[in-house]
């Protein structure tokens, strides 16, 4: 095994990984989870409280402490994993060091831990100061993973524990990218509308345009450089661009009277609902952003494409049926395939990066709800449950969890489950409303 530092400096974060080697027959024997598998796994992790890594005692113990929260708030995120208490470790929580030769695996055994993380902290050149974070297998009385860091600012640390949750994920269920995203979303202020980004536990909560307009249905291109969004103002449709880099927004009119739900597709160019025929269908833009030629032309209204991660299958809503239904269309072929067939309204899919699974809002006797259609056996389940409406589903790029926005509090508030329909779970984005989630991946990560 080899173990390296880290430096996250202030202007710039400097990432040094620890490549951690195992011999096949080890490997074979650590613990991992299938998240994508027909059961789900649940294992016991608990992290324990931080300790000096040279000197007795801490020059502040506030840093310390937050880093022991945060790693317990993010990984509570996981619903694969139960984190256990102080209390239920048999002898009390400590741990004599952070590496293995400081730990009683016996205690954690009996207490029914399958996974410990030590936290160490070196403050003599000042707090935060350098840290150590390390994984073990309590079985396999080993270390799965460690990571070192040295932090110049206390605002440093929410980066830094998101980067290791990242890969501790990534060993357990081979995708970390889960810690690596961000969320765009529409947050609703008086009259106006603006595109803000979260990541998926709440923090970094951003403006990102002040348009002072309606601003809708963002969505990110896949080097995570742009957003789409449609754009309300003066009672004009328009389409949007945003630069993440710049804050540069472009605005551009397009044919027609309507811009609804600007996407994406994988080679970089946007699918958007526009009515130049004067009825909404689905057209290709330029790469200058102009009307280019149709995806889907039909005498009905055609909205919201979703494209997999291949660009082969881009899932959309359709009223060519009478009432709003879900379909899927085979670029390759042109064939046109119904997905939903119960209700009678069915709207916002969102189509899995493998192009396996559509999320989709479907209104119900009880209020609007997400439902989960697997394309390769037909099957649908319902996995939102309310109360209150929940809508505007939207698939992680790991294809496990989706985000979707719910009035189940009063405000539309954004809420993170599972393809599998696991407990709800708030992403903090403060008191306006917030709807419309659509994920991207931090490149600057």
């Amino acid at each position: 095994m080899t173990y390296t530092r880290k430096v996250l400096s202030a202007s710039l974060l400097a990432i040094f990984f620890m490549g951690i080697i195992f011999s096949h027959a080890l490997a074979q024997e650590s613990l991992k989870i299938d998240i994508f598998g027909p059961g789900q796994d649940r294992i016991n992790i608990f992290v324990a409280p931080p300790n000096p890594l040279e000197d007795d005692t801490f020059i502040e113990k506030q840093s310390p402490e937050k880093i022991r929260s945060l790693l317990k708030e993010n990984l509570n995120l996981l619903p694969f994993l139960n984190n256990t208490r102080d209390g239920e470790i048999l002898g009390g929580p400590e741990v004599k060091g952070v590496r293995g030769a400081d730990i009683d695996f016996r205690k954690f055994s009996l207490s029914r831990v399958d996974m410990l993380v030590t936290i160490g902290v070196d403050q003599r050149e000042g707090p935060p100061g350098s840290v150590e974070i390390r994984a073990f297998e309590i079985f396999g009385q080993r270390m799965v993973l460690g990571k070192a860091y040295t932090l110049h600012d206390p605002d440093q640390i929410p980066q830094m524990v998101r980067r290791f949750c990242a890969d501790l994920m990534e060993y357990l269920t081979g995708h970390g990218d889960f810690f690596r995203s961000v969320l765009a979303f529409e947050r609703k202020i008086g009259e106006v509308k603006e595109i803000w980004t979260v990541n998926p536990s709440g923090r970094d909560l951003r403006q990102l345009t002040s348009l002072g307009a309606i601003a809708l249905s963002p969505d990110w291109s896949r080097d995570g450089e742009k957003i789409a969004f449609s754009l309300l103002r003066d009672n004009q449709h328009y389409l949007g661009v945003l630069n993440k880099t710049t804050r540069d927004v472009r605005v551009y009119d397009l044919p027609g009277n309507t811009v609804i739900a600007p996407t994406f597709s994988p080679n970089g160019h946007i699918a958007v609902s526009i009515d130049p025929m004067g009825r909404p269908d689905i057209y290709w833009l330029d790469t200058s952003f102009r009307m280019d030629r149709p995806i889907m032309e039909h005498w009905a209204i055609d909205v919201s494409p979703s494209f997999d991660r291949t660009g082969r299958r881009m899932a959309f809503a359709s009223g060519r049926l009478g009432n709003p239904h879900i379909f899927v269309l085979d670029l390759e072929s042109n064939q046109v395939r119904r997905v939903s067939y119960d209700g009678r309204y069915n709207t916002n899919p969102t189509i899995s990066p493998d192009g396996r699974y559509i999320a989709f809002t479907r209104q119900t006797p009880e209020g609007h709800r997400v439902f989960l259609s697997d394309l390769d056996t037909g099957r649908e389940r319902q996995i939102s449950f309310g109360p209150g409406n929940d809508e505007d589903p939207s698939f992680a790029p790991d294809g496990y969890f989706i985000a979707f926005s719910s009035s189940r509090s009063g405000n539309y508030k954004l809420y993170l489950t599972t393809r599998n329909g696991d407990t709800p779970v708030l992403i903090p984005t403060g008191d306006s409303h917030a709807t419309a989630p659509a994920w991207g991946i931090e490149q600057d990560f």
